[in-house]
């Protein structure tokens, strides 16, 4: 059995008055410690295939296993402490708190684990130094460059040593040369701590630097 698999998923939203069928028996299997990239045009539902994958959101249809554990018949409560304990994501828009110093926000996934404050702040530092922001700690979201806030977001990630790294466009919004540092901090974080990650990206150059391509295409 793959580290991630999903089975035969679908994914319908109901919230318009038309119902609108974003994919429907999608298969996808991930092997532990591969890099896969997900692409496709806008609208195909990538980013909603990740948030399945993640225990974001739930299928219509289908199955989600991560490490042989099903995510699909796990309660909310099952589901949150699954994501906290093992799911590291990534996204396009940082969401950083902006009353937060950089530290405290790649401390507070451990804080919401239960992991003592000065010990998740201890790992948030050496994390962020890791990631060559050493110096910014003690700064607010809004005193960093773009690519400061997503390397911090890249930290906030590892901070509770994830089984699985998931990213939705996670250089969408920087220029090309800050781009390509991201992401090979990225590869480079994936490949010390063996991690199995699947990234969202438009960029094809990025997506040809991961193991394997998935494309998703309209039926």
């Amino acid at each position: 059995m793959a580290f991630l698999e999903a089975h035969s998923l679908s994914k319908t939203y109901r919230d318009a008055e038309v119902p609108v069928d974003v994919f429907e028996s999608l298969e996808l299997n991930v092997e532990e410690g591969e890099m896969v990239a997900v692409v496709g045009p806008s609208g195909i539902g990538k980013s909603t295939l990740l948030h399945l994958l993640g225990g974001l959101d739930r299928p219509d249809g289908g199955t989600v296993h991560v490490e042989q554990r099903e995510l699909t018949v796990m309660t909310n409560d099952e589901l949150a402490r699954f994501r906290n304990r093992n799911v590291g994501f990534v996204f396009q828009f940082h969401h950083l708190l902006p009353e937060f110093t950089a530290v405290e926000n790649v401390a507070m996934p451990g804080w919401i684990g239960r992991i003592p404050k000065d010990e998740a702040l201890k790992k948030a530092a050496a994390l962020l130094t890791e990631l060559g922001l050493e110096a910014r700690t003690q700064h607010f979201p809004n005193q960093l460059s773009g690519g400061e806030q997503q390397r911090v977001a890249i930290a906030r990630a590892l901070l509770t040593d994830p089984l699985l790294f998931l990213a939705d466009e996670p250089t969408g919004n920087l220029d090309l040369e800050t781009s390509e540092r991201v992401f090979d901090l990225m590869r480079e974080c994936h490949r010390k701590r063996n991690l199995t990650s699947v990234i969202v990206t438009h960029n094809p150059e990025l997506a040809r630097r991961c193991d394997r391509v998935f494309e998703m295409k309209q039926r």
